[in-house]
């Protein structure tokens, strides 16, 4: 399994970016696929997460009506789209997996302990 993530950088409070994540190595047609993030100091908090089998999404508090988590089930990609940044985003962003154990098909995600495949991460900052 790999994810890997692109669209990180660096934009001032109140502005807007996009990351992607590309999973590869999995075929299963139903996997959670969420979004973490870590800022130094602090324990990595889940941002948002996908079922990718039916579109379910979920987000954390701090997040909801400014992040948009969606997927394009093509081309095996995630996205967290981030609008009205605020300098407390500021940290690395994490695409994550969760997939199904042996054959047992996934119906939806469960909770943020669950992922166990990573990406490398991607560095959002914001500056005020």
């Amino acid at each position: 399994v790999r994810l890997v993530e692109s669209g990180g950088g660096s934009v001032q409070t109140g502005g807007s970016l996009r990351l992607s994540c590309v999973g590869s190595g999995y075929t299963y047609s139903g996997v959670c696929m969420g979004w973490f993030r870590q800022a130094p100091g602090k324990e990595r908090e889940g941002v948002a997460a996908i079922f990718t089998g039916d579109g379910s999404t979920y987000y954390h508090d701090s997040v909801k009506g400014r992040f948009t988590i969606s997927q394009d089930k093509v081309k095996n990609t995630v996205y967290l789209q981030m609008n009205s940044l605020k300098p407390e985003d500021t940290a690395m962003y994490y695409c994550a997996a969760d997939l199904p154990l042996g054959s047992v098909p996934m119906v939806s995600c469960g909770t943020w302990g669950d992922f166990g495949y990573w990406g490398q991460g991607t560095q959002v900052t914001v500056s005020s």
